[in-house]
């Protein structure tokens, strides 16, 4: 079979297809009132440049999840200057995760591009992953931090432990330091629907769902306003849930350590038998007695408690409970698509 290459005229007609399915962009939200006007602000800007280059219509969907302060307020206030603005609040703070699928069942476009609201993913890239995806042809475009030198090093050796454990125990492998900063065609956004477990990962799911994928290198900008709710132990919370919600590898590290213990087990045994038979030395008691129910008990808990985190999630699986409840929604059409239908 011979590959095909395609006429201009099909490729106009791809990219207008394209373009006629739009572009959702998802910008979950906490506690982030302040500075989510200018961020507004600068995502509008680049979405009327897209209309008028591209002829992409896009709409701006912000998910506010359970914030403390007044960032539904601001986001349901924000104009709707040539994008239409969507505003949707959770009923109490179900995490990032669900705030990203809250998201992904609002948005109404073909392709959803996700970004943070707290002003360090750089809207003027947006611009670059739509290229991609119209001129490129790829499905996913995600981004990653072309460098980490400006954190610490426990965060950078954390983050290198995570993404080498979870991707040993991954049919897919997610790229290290790939960020939610990503855009989806619309096949990848309809595959992305199609999964059904309520337990999300969406770095995982992004890069298990396949189709054409493509990394950018961006320096992320200087947060301006608040400071960031993600500490050492909301980020040790969070590598949990995507170990367990899409990797087996503490599973695999559980049985690894039952294996190690066994083979030292059965070294000490043998070193303690010799000493017995051909040294002549007595028998250590009690001693080695504390030291190996010790060292069994803690590994034997530690695997039931990694047993536990799967059981949990089957359990959250069988129960089906809703992800997160809608307190309040709004829309608003772009103003200059109200004022040409006012006018028809």
């Amino acid at each position: 079979m011979t590959a095909t290459s395609l006429t201009p005229l099909q490729r106009a007609s791809d990219w207008a297809d394209a373009t006629q399915a739009g572009l959702s962009i998802i910008v979950p939200v906490y506690n982030e009132a302040s500075g989510l006007a200018q961020l507004h602000t600068r995502i509008a800007e680049v979405a009327r440049a897209l209309r008028r280059s591209r002829g992409l219509a896009c709409e701006i969907v912000y998910v506010d999840d359970g914030s403390r302060d007044d960032s539904y307020a601001v986001a349901r206030g924000l104009p709707a200057n040539g994008v239409d603005v969507q505003a949707v609040s959770l009923s109490r703070n179900f995490g990032k995760e669900a705030a990203l699928m809250a998201g992904l069942d609002h948005a109404r476009r073909g392709a959803v591009l996700f970004m943070d609201g707290d002003g360090q993913h750089p809207p003027t890239l947006i611009g670059t992953l739509v290229d991609h995806w119209l001129d490129g042809g790829y499905d996913v475009v995600y981004t990653a931090k072309a460098h980490r030198t400006n954190e610490s090093a426990l965060r950078r050796f954390g983050g290198k432990g995570f993404y080498a454990l979870i991707n040993w125990g991954a049919r897919a492998k997610i790229p290290e330091d790939a960020g939610d900063f990503r855009l989806l065609s619309p096949r990848a956004t309809a595959a992305l629907r199609q999964l059904p477990e309520r337990n999300r990962f969406f770095k995982g799911l992004a890069s298990w769902i396949g189709f054409r994928q493509l990394r950018v290198d961006y320096e992320p900008a200087e947060r301006a306003h608040g400071k960031t709710s993600w500490g050492y132990m909301s980020l040790l919370g969070l590598s949990v849930e995507g170990l367990t919600s899409f990797s087996v590898a503490p599973l695999r590290v559980a049985s690894l350590l039952g294996v190690l213990l066994a083979a030292s087990a059965l070294v000490f045994g043998a070193w303690m038998l010799i000493e017995a038979f051909v040294d002549a030395h007595p028998l250590p008691g009690y001693p080695s007695l504390i030291v190996s129910i010790m060292v069994i008990g803690g590994v034997q808990l530690l695997m039931i408690g990694v047993m536990g985190e799967y059981l949990g999630k089957i359990l959250s699986e069988i129960k089906a409970r809703p992800v997160y409840f809608v307190a309040e929604h709004s829309v608003k059409a772009a103003e200059e698509d109200t004022a040409r239908s006012a006018a028809e």
